[in-house]
């Protein structure tokens, strides 16, 4: 089974990209599922229903999110009706919404769990623990299992990778935006990355527009952050897994700018 996994998606910016690419993709990697982290879809915080809809039409089959899930506070409204779109599972009990979740397309099943971390982000539940038990519950369902681990610290990330090695078939680390260069399957066959990187503004800091993040830096004071405009990038990888084992077989870097999408 080939999975596509692609990194956040900022903005408008990255919206578009992701529909001018993903056709592209489709022939290169021939992806059975594609998922993609959303939590900052909506203008860079956020998500919203319409885009929701936006990326299901576009071909995405899950939705991965983190952090700035509840920026858009209407997302309360609606989030138990979208099943196919996963919030950190590690959040309380009482958070709407579900942090894991099977997603079914073309004759293939995925499961899809979403955890945040918690070094450098609020103190919520240990995402471990919570690992532990998502996972012995959805190996009844699937061998098949993307972990999105939506976190900041760079050993916290590794050390979930190492964590779920054997047990999970992807553990791909989402939030800094950053494609790290450390792609690779573990011993126990659980294809790994630090972080996938972002889709979205190229010349932009993290996405967002450069002078007020400068400002805020130089100063210290408050600023407001608005996703830059202009040229795009898109990180992604695509991993095979062997599905009489759930683990993978092959992991590839995607990064592609607006250039050379223009030449593809």
């Amino acid at each position: 089974m080939n999975v596509l996994f692609i990194g956040d998606i900022v903005g408008s910016v990255g919206r578009n990209a992701l529909k001018k690419v993903l056709p592209a993709l489709k022939t290169k990697y021939n992806p059975h599922i594609i998922i993609a982290n959303g939590e900052n879809a909506a203008a860079g915080r956020g998500i919203t229903a319409p885009i929701v809809k936006e990326l299901f039409d576009a071909g995405v089959h899950g939705i991965t999110m983190g952090n700035h899930t509840w920026d858009n506070k209407d997302i309360f409204e609606w989030i138990d009706d979208q099943p196919r779109l996963v919030r950190p599972a590690n959040y309380v009990a009482e958070a709407p919404g579900q942090g894991a979740a099977v997603i079914k397309a073309n004759g293939k099943e995925l499961a899809i769990v979403n955890l945040q971390g918690r070094t450098f982000l609020p103190p919520i539940d240990c995402p471990f623990r919570k690992a532990d038990e998502l996972i012995e519950e959805l190996q009844r369902k699937t061998k098949n299992i993307l972990v999105d681990f939506h976190a900041e610290a760079t050993s916290e990330k590794i050390a979930m990778g190492w964590y779920l090695d054997g047990r999970a078939s992807i553990v791909v680390g989402t939030h800094t935006h950053v494609q790290t260069n450390d792609d690779r399957i573990l011993p126990g066959g659980t294809a790994y990355l630090t972080d996938v990187g972002m889709s979205g503004p190229m010349n932009g800091i993290l996405g967002m527009e450069r002078t007020a993040v400068l400002h805020k830096f130089l100063t210290q004071l408050p600023a407001r952050f608005v996703v830059d405009e202009g040229d795009w990038h898109l990180h992604a990888i695509a991993v095979e897994i062997d599905e009489s084992t759930g683990m993978a077989k092959k992991i590839q870097k995607i990064r592609l700018t607006e250039t050379d999408w223009l030449l593809m």
